[in-house]
């Protein structure tokens, strides 16, 4: 089944034409990643299929629900992570996690969610520590206890790992893959082509608000003769320009 569709979509900004007849689907229980240089309109993407920003034409089905029709179902059924998300720093992780809780079910539910996101957390004592005295490392395990607490049919991730040392980045991305393999499913986007190599069941190249290749990783190693993922992003931007 596919959890997202995005058919034929356009996104404009006036005359500036961001994000141009896009189209994917990622089915339930997998981590697709879509990927792109700067500018590419990665995050313009994200942001309509998170029903943040409205799609100009074509359309997004989120589990079955039309995003410009239907926004408050996708909201219900999904989790939205941006690369700049942050924590209330004089809240303590247990907190900051109760206080994300509270909007969802009953107070049974409530603490099944709560107990789940301190779980996930993985913070041991230090969940009951201030937020502001986190590491970085430790904060995104918090983000991302936040996101998957509440069980997202899909969670979108923008470059979760970004600014993390080997042993955090490792550790986010093991704690990714749990998340896919319990049956939640992943949209990532990430400059870390070996993070994008390791996680990704598929892969979509944007550039210039294009779709220019889709695949899973081992698919465009052999399409562009590439060693690594890394190889395969300069080729295939550079046969764009």
């Amino acid at each position: 089944m596919d959890v997202l569709r995005v058919d034929g979509v356009y996104k404009f900004y006036g005359d500036i034409e961001a994000v141009r007849n896009i189209n994917f689907s990622v089915k339930k229980g997998e981590i697709f990643g879509l990927i792109g240089p700067n500018g590419a309109g990665k995050t313009t993407a994200l942001r309509m299929i998170s029903t943040l920003i409205t799609v100009s034409s074509g359309s997004i089905t989120v589990c079955g629900h039309d995003v410009a029709t239907e926004g408050n179902a996708v909201r219900e059924c999904i989790s939205y992570l941006p690369e700049d998300a942050g924590a209330y720093k004089e809240m303590t992780g247990r907190k900051y996690l109760q206080f994300i809780s509270g909007f969802f079910g009953d107070s049974a539910e409530r603490e099944e969610i709560l107990r789940r996101g301190i779980e996930i957390s993985n913070l041991g004592e230090r969940i009951d520590s201030k937020v502001g005295t986190y590491s970085k490392g430790m904060m995104r395990r918090l983000l991302i206890s936040r996101a998957i607490m509440t069980r997202p049919e899909l969670a979108i991730m923008d470059e979760v790992t970004s600014g993390l040392d080997v042993m955090n980045a490792h550790s986010i991305r093991t704690l990714i893959r749990e998340i896919a393999d319990s049956g939640v499913t992943v949209l990532l986007s990430s400059h870390n082509m070996f993070e994008v190599e390791s996680l990704c069941d598929r892969v979509a190249m944007i550039n210039k608000g294009k779709i220019i290749m889709e695949g899973s990783p081992s698919e465009l190693l052999k399409k562009y003769d590439a060693n690594n993922l890394e190889e395969v992003f300069i080729k295939g931007v550079g046969a764009f320009e």
